[in-house]
């Protein structure tokens, strides 16, 4: 199981990284891509946290109703979180002070990343089938969220060789991540359903609070082509249990 975390953690951070390194070959099409790949975020993240993580939290601690305490606490949490690092996105880049926000930039992804390398290991621990969900719908958030930090760095006066080796660097916290849960699994085999449903409130929070509104400000020309790539995330994320049962 270890090779399987350590795989899926470096496919999702450095894999992540190629939207970053579109932007910076060819600005116009990252961004078109990266509004379409929020979209199927969307669906993805949404599908992980309700066709996978939800039910494996529920089956492990015998379909005990306190399993939704801790979805909201994980929707909570991130909130609060975010509200108080501006961890995530800065949906209106013009009034943010850019020297500041790209150091909180760096560290948020870094925390973040490094949180998505627990999810990852905690995912693993309930099946192949989870493991490989929550892997699809942190890749899929990532390039997108990584596309945008980007933008930020440049703009605030980043080299393009700086703006890759940090973002890269940020990017390694996932699998630091992955080994430190991995390495922390049989001290928390008895939470481990209630981390996971933690970790479906934050794909929850992240899907409907962060990118939602970003497809609404953004997508109007195109409202159907990102439904149907909402749908097809969610899609994605059912036919992966069906192909492969526990």
């Amino acid at each position: 199981m270890f090779l399987q975390i350590l795989t899926a953690s470096l496919i999702g951070s450095v894999f992540a990284l190629v939207g970053g390194v579109l932007l910076l070959a060819k600005e116009r099409l990252a961004r078109s891509l990266s509004l379409l790949l929020v979209s199927f975020a969307v669906g993805s993240l949404m599908g992980a946290a309700f066709f996978d993580l939800i039910p494996e939290a529920l089956a492990e601690a015998g379909g005990t109703g306190n399993i939704f305490v801790f979805v909201v606490l994980g929707i909570l949490v991130l909130f609060v979180f975010e509200k108080f690092l501006r961890w995530y996105h800065c949906h209106d880049r013009e009034t943010c002070d850019l020297h500041t926000f790209s150091s909180a930039v760096l560290f948020g992804d870094a925390i973040h990343n490094f949180i998505d390398g627990i999810i990852i290991a905690l995912s693993f621990s309930l099946g192949v089938p989870v493991g490989v969900a929550a892997t699809i719908a942190i890749f899929f958030h990532e390039v997108p969220q990584e596309i945008g930090d980007f933008g930020v760095l440049l703009h605030a006066g980043y080299t393009k060789t700086k703006v890759l080796l940090y973002n890269f660097f940020t990017a390694l916290t996932t699998p630091v991540g992955a080994i430190l849960g991995y390495l922390a699994l049989p001290l928390l085999n008895g939470v481990i359903p209630y981390l996971t449903a933690f970790a479906s409130g934050i794909f929850i929070y992240i899907a409907v609070s962060d990118l939602m509104p970003e497809i609404h400000h953004k997508t109007r020309p195109q409202e159907f082509t990102h439904f149907l790539l909402i749908l097809i995330g969610l899609a994605l994320l059912w036919f992966i249990g069906v192909i492969f049962p526990e």
